[in-house]
């Protein structure tokens, strides 16, 4: 470490050349082997313990970093990474993040060497370049009719997420609810509903054509289930408007009071009579609704939910076709929704609203069931890298063969086409297809093989023409990956690939590390500044 004090002030500490370089990589090849056992479907799970006593078992690699408050910058770096595919694809976050710590383990090799950082990152790029177009011609064209590979897909994302003994149910609720909301070929997830109940088995998992709210009925008095439902939307209070500034009213005699009371009265069951007008017999509000006005619609048999969240009103509006009113008097039976049913539904001590039997839903609910609270995070995020995958295969209609098929494939072939190169920079082509080997190494040693072993077969398959031989780690062996069902979309290698390839040569760009000490630190931040700056000695 140097420090320039007669340039720099005295809060400020720097790690030049070799030093910064060798610190970033470390710290990035901590990250990555902190995710490495939860990759495939014998991955093994992490335990995360909140400060707060809050606990988190996964294995979904974007929630084990977001949750580890990660502070050292490149290791920041790192987690963006993870983030950036969890956002754009749903899935892979935990490759592409092993991906990037293994591209630069193998630089750190080449920096030893004497090679420039600037001829690596050119290498990686020419291979990054390659195995984009290798990765093009080597994906399979699907159809969106196809709903065999989209289940099959769904079923390779969920496997090693606790879902195994029921992904063919939870693979095939999936692929209903996309289908379901998707509109001129295009899929947004935020119209698929996920509710989480604590009860039954995961195999008890199920699709409503509809909404589930966790809302339970105003009133006692209202009826519990409503058949035929036509349901009125509302964005506005049900409830007397207070004057924004202090107001005093002068009542002089009892009668006076009184008609001012019954004035309110008379007010809302003008309202209440605008609604009962439409023949509407569910009213669901965003804001609230006036006590006396609960009476009223409990005396007409109307099924009445208050406080509904904007995301939920939107969403039953797409699922019973309901148009969501702003004022009073634009309510008209016109804009009403339909469904087959509404009922209060309790679950173990939870109480929710189902809104089912939707006429061609655009938004839609999966009701996961499940015997802890803890199983049912997982469960949900299984469910969500699931959705990911289809809609990423839908969105390019291409898919790829899983199992670590696909890498050994890339690896090869940019092995291939570094012989064609010269310079330093054929090197570092080398070492990325090196790295690409990391995954199905990885997969291996996760559930209890020998990596060599399963790597020299996999490469002896390759070599002989057979693209599609990955590992089964079903029946522990190599095999033909498409004939196992092991599938998966193309965008989440090609990302994967692209965001592990930036974050690595942006690293290796890095030769200078200036941290600002904070004025204040207490004890931990004195600690991990610390670390940060003398992990080398």
């Amino acid at each position: 470490m140097e420090r320039r004090g007669d340039i720099m002030a005295g809060e400020m500490e720097r790690l030049m050349g070799k030093d910064a370089q060798r610190n970033n990589i470390l710290a990035a090849k901590t990250v990555s082997d902190i995710v490495k056992t939860t990759l495939g479907p014998k991955g093994m799970d992490k335990m995360l313990v909140t400060p707060s006593g809050e606990i988190i078992v996964t294995n979904d690699g974007v929630t084990i970093l977001s949750e580890m408050q990660i502070e050292h910058p490149a290791a920041k770096m790192m987690v963006e990474i993870a983030k950036t595919q969890e956002d754009e694809v749903g899935d892979g976050t935990t490759s592409s993040v092993m991906i990037a710590g293994k591209l630069l383990e193998n630089a750190e090799k080449m920096l030893d060497q004497k090679i420039h950082p600037t001829i690596i990152v050119k290498g990686y790029r020419m291979a990054q370049e390659k195995a984009q177009e290798i990765l093009k011609e080597g994906a399979l064209q699907i159809t969106p009719e196809n709903e065999e590979v989209l289940r099959q897909v769904a079923m390779t994302a969920m496997t090693g997420k606790g879902a195994e003994d029921s992904k063919e149910k939870l693979a095939d609720i999936l692929v209903k609810a996309v289908k379901a909301v998707k509109s001129n070929d295009l899929v947004d997830l935020k119209d698929i509903k996920v509710e989480k109940v604590s009860g039954d088995s995961i195999n008890d998992t199920e699709l409503i054509s509809g909404i589930v709210l966790d809302k339970a009925r105003l009133s006692k008095d209202m009826p519990r289930i409503v058949g035929k439902a036509k349901i009125l939307l509302v964005d506005f209070p049900i409830e007397l408007k207070s004057p924004e500034i202090d107001t005093k009213i002068s009542i002089n005699s009892h009668i006076e009071l009184q008609n001012f009371l019954g004035e309110e009265e008379r007010a809302m069951k003008e309202m209440i009579d605008k609604v009962v007008e439409t023949e509407a017999n569910v009213l669901f509000c965003q804001k609230g609704i006036d006590d006396y006005a609960q009476y009223l619609l409990a005396k007409k048999g109307i099924y009445a939910c208050r406080r509904v969240p904007k995301s939920d009103l939107e969403k039953l509006s797409k699922a019973t076709g309901a148009k969501i009113i702003s004022g009073i008097n634009d309510i008209t039976s016109y804009e009403l929704g339909e469904a087959e049913e509404v009922e209060e539904v309790k679950h173990s001590g939870d109480i929710m609203t189902y809104v089912r039997g939707c006429k061609n839903p655009k938004a839609v609910t999966i009701l996961i069931h499940g015997g802890t609270s803890h199983v049912l995070d997982e469960i949900e995020r299984a469910l969500m890298d699931g959705l990911g995958d289809i809609v990423s295969a839908l969105d390019t209609k291409l898919v790829v063969p899983g199992g670590g098929a696909i890498e050994i494939e890339l690896s090869r072939r940019i092995r291939s086409f570094a012989k064609g190169l010269k310079g330093r920079e054929r090197i570092a082509v080398y070492e990325f297809a090196n790295s690409l080997e990391f995954i199905p190494a990885t997969l291996s040693e996760n559930a209890g093989l020998d990596p060599i072993d399963m790597i020299t077969e996999m490469k002896r398959r390759h070599d002989a023409g057979d693209k599609n031989a990955g590992l089964n780690l079903f029946e522990n062996k190599v095999d033909n990956v498409l004939n196992a069902k092991i599938i998966e979309p193309y965008k989440v290698k090609s990302q994967a690939v692209n965001s592990a390839t930036d974050v690595a040569t942006m690293i290796l760009r890095i030769d200078d590390v200036i941290a600002a000490r904070p004025r204040a630190r207490d004890s931990s931040e004195k600690g991990m500044m610390s670390n940060y700056m003398n992990s080398r000695e």
